[in-house]
């Protein structure tokens, strides 16, 4: 079998046994929204190759039966195996709470990367995981054998916070109102997700409490150094499918001219992260890797916007954005995608 050596920016070797060199990919968990989403990626990145899909309970069952907007772009099947031998790296694509208890009942090779997409590992504690948001830590996820991918809310609201922390602007209490699709609920229908009572519905769910808060602080207080002010989130369900478009207020007294020459310059080298200096819309970036983010000022209230597709940014697209930062891979390849504005 072929080898090619990628080399990461750290300058270590990583090899990929693949087709044609090409990173060996395991999937768990792979019949859900993210596990679709991410099967729907990797089948267009030209530096992957998914080797396994696991999912007991569809087992045998071809993929696109489930994920059927696949129909037509690949013949592979769901499997109850999970050969980590032969992988670069897994892709955990379970419900929060159930990587560490996997971890616990299985071993993976120490070689084999793992990407978690689940709340698990984000908090700093007793694990190496890193905190997989390359807008501050790429350095890091470079390095890393183990990364926590960040949850949609919180990588919406972040890109809004952090180049506002940077700037050291968040001395008082800030209020944060984030609407997210139906798909951020999972694939498994619910009281709050199907048709009937989603449609032409608006509610609020786990405000002020919603576990995201705790990452969001997280970051915050390694960009700023500190935290005192509250992050005050009220989260709604919203009446459609993807995306993620959050409104944040922040009390300072900082030109508004200030504010956004330092969210530029925060996200000058940011490959998906982008400033507006229009007023963004949700359909800019349904279906992309990109987060946009606008600032305006009223008397001494800071108004800033941000959206991402929970499903892909917010999920798929930033774990696979990790993956290729973490083996020196262009970390925009299989992600240059069109939102689907009309």
């Amino acid at each position: 079998m072929n080898k090619t050596i990628y080399v990461s920016n750290n300058n270590t070797p990583l090899l990929s046994g693949g087709v044609g060199g090409r990173l060996r990919v395991g999937i768990l968990g792979a019949a859900g929204y993210t596990g679709g989403e991410l099967i729907r990626v990797l089948l267009n990145h030209p530096e992957a190759e998914i080797v396994f899909a696991n999912s007991e309970s569809n087992a045998g069952n071809l993929v696109s039966d489930v994920h059927e907007g696949l129909i037509g772009d690949t013949d592979l099947k769901f499997t109850d195996e999970m050969p980590f031998d032969k992988v670069d790296v897994v892709f955990f694509c379970f419900g929060h709470g159930k990587s560490e208890q996997f971890l616990k009942e299985h071993t993976i090779p120490e070689n084999v990367k793992i990407i978690d997409l689940a709340q698990d590992f984000r908090i700093k504690g007793d694990h190496d995981y890193v905190y997989g948001l390359p807008e501050i830590n790429k350095e890091d996820i470079a390095q890393a054998q183990h990364v926590a991918n960040p949850g949609c809310f919180a990588t919406c609201i972040q890109v809004a916070l952090l180049p506002a922390a940077n700037l050291n602007l968040l001395k008082e209490d800030v209020a944060v109102n984030a609407i997210t699709g139906s798909t951020g609920a999972g694939q498994k229908p619910g009281a709050t997700t199907h048709f009937s009572w989603r449609n032409n519905n608006l509610s609020i769910y786990k405000p002020f409490q919603h576990q995201h808060i705790a990452e969001i602080r997280q970051s915050i207080k390694q960009v700023q150094g500190y935290l005192d002010a509250d992050i005050d989130f009220i989260p709604y369900r919203g009446d459609f499918a993807r995306g993620i478009f959050c409104s944040a207020v922040i009390k300072t007294p900082a030109l508004v001219e200030d504010v956004i020459e330092g969210y530029k310059d925060f996200y000058a080298d940011a490959a998906f992260t982008h400033y507006s200096d229009k007023p963004i819309d949700l359909k800019q970036v349904v279906n992309t890797n990109k987060a946009l983010v606008h600032v305006e000022k009223y008397g001494n209230k800071l108004l800033v916007t941000s959206a991402i597709d929970n499903l892909l940014k917010g999920a798929v697209g930033q774990a696979v954005q990790n993956m290729n930062i973490m083996f020196g891979i262009d970390e925009t390849t299989g992600l240059r995608l069109k939102a689907s504005a009309f």
